[in-house]
């Protein structure tokens, strides 16, 4: 019996934890107290384990470097959260959302389902400026919802398209998740930022392409805005200009900028053609030129702030200018400057934000100790080895492994908050990716994908209990029609989720069918066959003999041999002293 618990001391674990986290356990002691309950466990039972068990008493002392070292304390790539987390709350106070939810809705208004389209349109662009779930869910519920009821909207629709846009916050750059998962999976943020993107933007597509569809199967659901809710009135046509007016502007930005600035050129060129429009904007409903309608001027005056904020996040960070610790806290910035424009920042704000933003901070590092101490005795009873084993032995190869996998955090996800799975499951999973040839910011997007539907499965959604939590619970007026508007019941808010959950699960079998939506980040590949390999011509060498024109040269003159050799330079040859006379004596004179 010793034995056999000693040698299968890694699903034991495995379940045990599993168990602890059932019972409502919270995670990080499950992890902790599970790591150091089998460790104990695992000394004992090591001469038993026939080899299974590489633990000591001795190896405890590798904790404290594994809490001070680079994966937790020293991790650079885990300091980008807070900036995040505070750029998200600080933009959630500064009524960006309420501004671009306004004017989005006026903009899609005219036609069925256009509030709709606004709230997804609008969840996408916070995503891209917050990145937090809860900030998105909470300010698009509290300012859409009540808007979609008055106008006749479906509950199930407006609750479900409410929490399924604040998600997007879960896959569209600069995510928190996505943070987490570069990290677990040893890869960079920017990599992993740069892969979600097109993900991202084709999921929201998808979100769209339901609304149009419902809007046809059931167009009472979501009936377009009445003529005296649209307070912006027409302008549509003076949009399109305004657009075409930039779009020119920017190409002429780039063709005079290419020359000295190359690749750059095209985005600088962007920039340039957006502040210009921004600009004649300000200006042309601050002194009343009437040059655009009201509706183009709020569009681009409400818009571009939060486009600028993106650029200064996500542009910084893919053209190499910043880290993502750089481009969080440089997104940090912009948002109290966005909130002081608006005159919405104060210290209260700022209070709240920096409470907010330590609690999320210390609720994922004692996660991440939690996980250290259970990595150290899983690997100890080599519980990676297991894992590698019972996953990469699944039929179908990489298909089939992916498939289980992604079973598996689905069903997980019912139970398990994303930052649970990302610390605890994806460390097993990633060293049978990586030994299956996965390209590993591929898997780390599909993962994320997945764990998106963590926040709405019923029952345990966290973007569910979210949009409850603000959803009305009981019959009030409404403030401008004065009607009475039945309330959102708890049965509503989950099945409007649930086709949104199989769009994500479609989404899943998307990005394994079309990987390049991922491996775009790598850029163009190269095949080495088509490479030709050229030379410079190097200045001609004359063949040994020959001189530069081509001709043999001269034959040297035939030497004097009755004159002694000469080497060189050496010093000309002395006239001979005379010899002396020997039959005369000496002279002294």
């Amino acid at each position: 019996m010793m034995e056999f618990i000693a040698q299968n001391m890694a699903p034991i674990m495995f379940a045990s934890l599993i168990i602890f986290l059932l019972i409502g356990y919270p995670v990080a002691f499950s992890l902790a107290a599970n790591g150091l309950m089998f460790f104990f466990i695992g000394v004992l039972l090591s001469p038993y384990s026939g080899g299974s068990i590489n633990l000591a008493w001795p190896l405890l002392h590798a904790l404290p470097d594994n809490f001070y070292g680079s994966r937790v304390m020293s991790n650079d790539t885990l300091l980008a959260i807070p900036f995040f987390t505070f750029m998200g709350i600080v933009l959630e106070r500064s009524g960006m959302a309420e501004d671009l939810l306004d004017t989005i809705g006026q903009l899609f208004g005219p036609i069925r389902g256009g509030l709709a389209y606004a709230v997804i349109f609008v969840g996408a662009l916070l995503a891209a400026t917050t990145g937090v779930v809860a900030a998105s869910v909470i300010a698009m519920g509290l300012i859409s919802l009540p808007i979609m009821l008055r106008y006749g909207y479906d509950r199930r629709v407006a609750a479900g398209v409410i929490a399924a846009s604040g998600t997007l916050a879960q896959i569209i750059p600069p995510s928190l998740v996505l943070i987490v998962l570069a990290d677990q999976l040893g890869r960079s943020v920017g990599d992993m930022y740069a892969g979600a993107l097109i993900p991202g933007l084709v999921l929201t597509g998808l979100y769209m392409s339901y609304i149009l569809i419902m809007s046809f199967i059931r167009p009472n659901s979501m009936p377009a805005l009445p003529l005296e809710a649209r307070k912006l009135g027409h302008g549509v046509m003076s949009l399109l200009v305004a657009l075409a007016v930039t779009s020119a502007v920017s190409y002429a930005a780039y063709r005079y900028l290419a020359p000295a600035h190359g690749d750059n050129a095209d985005i600088l060129g962007a920039t340039a053609g957006v502040l210009f429009i921004y600009i004649v904007a300000i200006a042309d409903k601050g002194l009343n030129f009437n040059m655009m309608s009201r509706l183009a001027q709020q569009v681009i005056i409400v818009l571009i702030p939060p486009l600028a904020l993106i650029f200064l996040v996500l542009g910084t960070i893919f053209l190499g200018i910043a880290t993502p610790t750089e481009g969080g806290a440089m997104g940090s910035v912009g948002a109290l400057i966005m909130a002081a424009a608006k005159g919405r920042l104060s210290l209260d704000v700022v209070k709240q934000a920096l409470t907010s933003t330590t609690r999320l901070s210390s609720f994922v590092l004692f996660i991440l100790i939690g996980a250290r101490v259970f990595s150290l005795t899983f690997y100890g009873v080599n519980g990676h080895i297991w894992v590698e084993h019972l996953l990469t032995s699944l039929p179908g190869g990489e298909v089939g492994f992916l498939i289980g996998v992604n079973m598996l955090v689905f069903f997980l996800a019912f139970f398990l908050d994303f930052f649970e799975l990302a610390f605890i499951i994806v460390p097993l999973l990633a060293p049978a990716a990586d030994k299956l040839g996965i390209d590993l910011i591929w898997f780390g997007v599909l993962l994320g994908v997945n764990m998106q539907t963590s926040f709405m499965h019923p029952p345990f959604g966290f973007a569910l209990f979210y949009l409850r939590s603000v959803a009305a619970r009981v019959p009030y007026l409404d403030r401008l029609t004065g009607k009475q508007i039945a309330p959102v019941t708890t049965g509503q808010i989950y099945w409007g989720a649930v086709p949104f959950v199989c769009i994500q699960v479609i989404m899943i079998g998307l990005t394994i069918t079309f990987p390049q939506m991922v491996m775009h980040y790598k850029g163009t590949v190269v095949d080495p066959g088509t490479i030709d390999y050229k030379v410079p011509e190097a200045p001609s060498l004359s063949p040994l003999g020959t001189q530069p024109g081509g001709t043999a040269p001269a034959a040297p003159a035939a030497p004097d041999l009755s004159q002694p050799p000469s080497f060189g330079d050496a010093p000309p040859a002395q006239p001979a002293a005379p010899q002396p006379d020997l039959s005369q004596p000496p002279s002294f004179n």
